[in-house]
């Protein structure tokens, strides 16, 4: 039989990373919501725009999942961001059926925009942390995403 695990009052909160993961991203996303308003940006579609930068021409599943949103919810972000023009949808070459989508230049100086206080957000976050301390933790949290990851990428 498995051990039995503590209970999460014997962990408790200030010891359970989910909650603490869960705590940071909230501050985050608090820091940079009044920056996504002026520019007519929600989290789907910041993430959206975020992950497009970096990874144009991805499938709308792919999307979905590294912008990390329900896809349902992330084709109602794209078609919005497609009527505002920061981003534009092509049928995939290979499967008509498929769905890639591109950002524009407009949506990439809408991010490139919205990028500073982001960048500003994550300093903030690791500040009296050295360089070394930050390397490990990502590095734990990319062997996290490893072992939890339902994806090939």
């Amino acid at each position: 039989m498995k051990d039995l695990l503590p209970r999460l009052g014997e962990i408790g909160l200030a010891n359970y990373p989910p909650y603490l993961m869960n705590r940071i991203m909230g501050r985050y996303n608090a820091a940079i919501r009044a920056e996504m308003a002026k520019l007519g940006l929600t989290t789907p579609k910041m993430r959206a725009l975020a992950v497009l930068s970096v990874m144009d021409g991805l499938l709308i599943g792919q999307l979905a999942v590294h912008a990390i949103v329900e896809q349902s919810t992330l084709s109602r972000a794209v078609d919005a961001l497609r009527a505002e023009g920061l981003v534009r949808r092509e049928t995939d070459a290979a499967d008509s059926r498929a769905v890639r989508v591109f950002i524009t230049e407009a949506g990439r100086g809408a991010f490139e925009t919205l990028w500073p206080h982001m960048a500003e957000t994550y300093r903030d976050m690791f500040r009296g942390i050295d360089e070394a301390e930050q390397r490990a933790f990502v590095a734990t949290l990319q062997k996290i995403h490893t072992n939890i990851r339902k994806h090939d990428f």
